[in-house]
């Protein structure tokens, strides 16, 4: 599947920011504090506005939410939450280059709110996927355990686990079951 590379890279970024939500994996809240927030929007490359403080870190936990459900809605539903976030955002898409990035587009000033940013964000990359007619990529993981978020951009469109964890522990189970029943 090809996307733009921004749009795979907020794919990305939303995938693993969706997947610190403690219903997620087993481990708890995956953003804990201001300091695994930073943690996060470093490994992501992620630019603009950064309080790093509890309140922020309010908001981006309240967007993570807003992400997870967005995520499997329907892909009419999907359109109607985008509309709405873009325009009570009063986002206008431009063009931009910054930091040694290529041309990509921001919906909103890299000075607004980062939970204000996320979402905007993450409903430009949703746009980019419903006009692709590839929502059925964006998944949620199929082990019985986990609701881990996961986009699959594979060829044949057959990811069915969000790590290779889950999809061991899926295949482990299934074969001490073959092999019980024998």
């Amino acid at each position: 599947m090809h996307f733009a590379p921004d749009t795979v890279a907020d794919l990305a970024f939303l995938v693993d920011l969706g997947n610190t939500d403690p219903g997620a994996t087993r481990s708890g809240d995956g953003l804990p504090d201001p300091a695994a927030l930073t943690a996060l929007l470093d490994t992501h490359g992620y630019s603009g506005r950064f309080d790093r403080d509890d309140t922020e870190l309010r908001h981006v936990r309240r967007a993570r939410s807003w992400l997870r459900k967005s995520w499997s809605l329907p892909q009419t539903e999907m359109v109607d939450e985008i509309n709405a976030t873009l325009t009570a955002a009063r986002a206008l898409p431009q063009l931009v280059r910054h930091d040694g990035l290529d041309w990509h587009i921001h919906a909103i000033s890299r000075d607004a709110p980062l939970a204000e940013r996320i979402t905007i964000e993450a409903a430009m990359a949703f746009s980019d996927v419903i006009r692709s007619n590839e929502t059925d990529r964006l998944r949620v993981c199929e082990a019985e355990d986990c609701t881990g978020l996961l986009i699959d951009l594979s060829r044949n469109a057959s990811k069915r686990f969000c790590s290779v964890r889950c999809s061991n522990r899926v295949n482990m189970i299934a074969y001490r079951s073959r092999a019980t029943s024998s």
